[in-house]
């Protein structure tokens, strides 16, 4: 089965279409999770709330087969690195949530 995940890694969709997926889910009568319907594990569709600017990493992350939290937790290093102190407490906060922070 297609998922918007996968969709976006064939070219099958854009980022921007996110919202459609999500209003076809709703509209039908799926069994899956919303996250599972979209192609993202529960910890990726957490970030995708917490900050939906974030999909284009959760879709690099599927399609490189890399590992949400360890690359949410490079970004964190960036951001303190580059004084981005905004996105680095979003980063922290989400690893905080995910009982990933230590």
């Amino acid at each position: 089965m297609s998922n918007f995940i996968q969709d976006c890694i064939d070219g099958n969709a854009l980022i921007y279409d996110i919202d459609d997926y999500i209003d076809e889910w709703h509209d039908s009568d799926s069994d899956l999770s919303l996250n599972e319907f979209l192609g993202m594990t529960e910890k990726e569709y957490a970030l995708f709330v917490e900050d939906e600017s974030y999909i284009a990493t959760i879709i690099t992350v599927h399609k490189t087969n890399e590992n949400i939290v360890t690359v949410m937790r490079e970004h964190l290093a960036m951001a303190a690195r580059s004084n981005d102190a905004a996105t680095a407490s979003k980063i922290q906060k989400w690893l905080e949530n995910e009982n990933l922070w230590d």
